[in-house]
């Protein structure tokens, strides 16, 4: 793996593709720096090596060239701020004026070049608009795992450009190596728990994990699927009606293969899809006509508890509840915290998805966990098995 660590930056100008779309409110204050923040440690190597950075990113979705609203120069103060130096910024990351301060930038100092997006030819994976970018840096370190499973010009096309220079940050080693543990390395038992609203979303990466776990345990609006393909009552709550019988072939290739498929054996239900609404808990088979079921049960926290402590190796993706409304959070919050307490038992516990990342932040045990993905759609394609464009790109010599 080429990494930073085996670099001599000295003198170099490092073009880093950042991840930097994080979220603005209307003041264009961002809420949540988790993004910037775990991409400090690359830039600062590159800084402390003697390199000078340049910062390519996009942010949001523009939809016709450049917007205010996802300006990185927004960003800007922040990042100076966490850098301790005064960040350059260029209104444009093609254009004469990114050329221009690329071309005067020395030793020790940042560059931030303005979205990425606001040129379609990024999204289009754009060779002409990728060598534009080249020609700035003299060395390509992607370190933007959220975006790798694009081929984006910025995080795939890019690469060719430096055949001898090309190398992965630290977010980007972390989250291969880490994914790679838990794929390919894990101790066991190993416990996958994937939850969240849709099996669509999650269908292919069971199939992936069937050969490699010993427990799948299914949580959130999913599970109703299931609990309907194994002939269920499930009243009002969430189903996937198309994916019925691809949830059953599921559930009896992980018997076939030895592998324990657990599905919730009681849920919260609710009469309507709001915080304040009546709520019964009711065996998750049996859900009576006209109630939801928003989380699970008491008796499947504590099952589901027990078999995350005897875990070696966890993957955490998706909610098992509404966690977001305070009734519905129980099953989430007991989730996480379990997963917490067996990985400081020695379990490596790998969470990713956004949902369960907030979760993990909302109750503050990012740092009783081995590993927080960054990357929520990326880790997913690369669990389900396939691979990532930004990823062979810089692997391939």
């Amino acid at each position: 793996m080429n990494t930073i660590d085996n670099y001599n930056f000295s003198g170099k100008k490092a073009l880093i593709r950042v991840d930097f779309n994080v979220p603005l409110n209307d003041k264009f204050d961002i809420t949540d720096t988790t993004r910037i923040d775990a991409a400090l440690p690359t830039i600062r190597k590159i800084l402390d090596g003697g390199g000078a950075v340049i910062l390519m990113s996009h942010l949001g979705r523009p939809r016709t060239g450049p917007e205010e609203k996802f300006s990185l120069k927004h960003i800007l103060p922040y990042i100076s701020e966490q850098l301790g130096l005064e960040v350059k910024f260029a209104d444009d990351c093609i254009g004469e004026q990114a050329k221009e301060k690329a071309a005067d930038l020395k030793p020790g100092e940042v560059l931030l070049l303005e979205n990425l997006r606001f040129y379609k030819e990024e999204t289009e994976g754009d060779e002409k608009f990728a060598s534009k970018l080249a020609f700035l840096g003299d060395v390509y370190v992607n370190d933007a795992f959220g975006t790798a499973h694009r081929a984006h010009a910025s995080t795939a096309i890019i690469a060719q450009f430096f055949p001898n220079d090309k190398l992965f940050g630290y977010i980007m080693e972390n989250e291969v190596r880490s994914i790679d543990k838990v794929l390919h390395d894990s101790g066991k038992p190993f416990t996958a728990i994937l939850g969240g609203a849709k099996v669509s979303g999650k269908i292919e990466i069971i199939i992936n994990l069937l050969d490699k776990v010993d427990n799948i345990i299914i949580g959130g609006g999913m599970m109703f699927t299931f609990i309907k393909a194994m002939g269920g009552n499930i009243g009002n709550s969430l189903l996937e009606e198309d994916l019925i019988d691809t949830a059953k072939k599921a559930f009896y290739k992980a018997k076939e293969l030895g592998v324990n498929f657990y599905i919730p054996s009681d849920t919260v239900a609710a009469d309507a899809f709001d915080n304040d609404a009546n709520t019964r808990l009711v065996p998750a088979d049996a859900v009576p006509d006209g109630l939801m079921g928003l989380d699970i049960g008491p008796d499947s926290i504590k099952s589901f508890t027990e078999i995350i402590g005897n875990s070696s190796t966890i993957l955490w993706n998706g909610p098992m509840g509404v966690f977001e409304m305070n009734n519905f959070e129980a099953g989430t919050k007991a989730i996480a915290e379990a997963v917490a307490a067996a990985t400081q038992k020695g379990a490596f516990s790998l969470i990713g998805g956004g949902d369960s990342v907030a979760a993990i932040n909302k109750y503050h045990l990012k740092d009783k966990v081995s590993y927080v993905s960054t990357g929520g759609g990326a880790m997913l394609e690369y669990i389900e098995g396939k691979e990532l464009p930004g990823v062979k790109a810089v692997e391939e010599l």
